[in-house]
């Protein structure tokens, strides 16, 4: 998960529950989740998710510089795979 991610937590149905709390992920952090993985399902919901919540493509690559990249064991791999999804995104 990006680092900060929790700041950026929403609460779904608040106050419906007395000792339950349902949190929900941002978009970018949901997208940023399944990047190491890249499944053709992660790719499936990424590209659904950007039709629902248009991306912000410079947010994308900004919060993957400063929050994941650091974290990844082969960060490398991961920028191509990024790059081919901002392709994706953008078309």
């Amino acid at each position: 998960m990006p680092e900060n991610y929790e700041e950026r937590l929403t609460e779904m149905f608040p106050a419906s529950y007395k000792h339950l709390r349902l949190m929900a992920l941002d978009p970018y952090d949901i997208a940023l989740s399944k990047l190491e993985r890249n499944s053709q399902k992660d790719r499936d919901d990424v590209r659904f998710l950007s039709r629902i919540i248009p991306f912000d493509l410079q947010l994308l690559q900004q919060r993957y510089d400063e929050e994941l990249r650091w974290q990844l064991g082969r960060p490398d791999r991961e920028d191509l795979t990024l790059r081919l999804w901002m392709e994706m995104l953008s078309e």
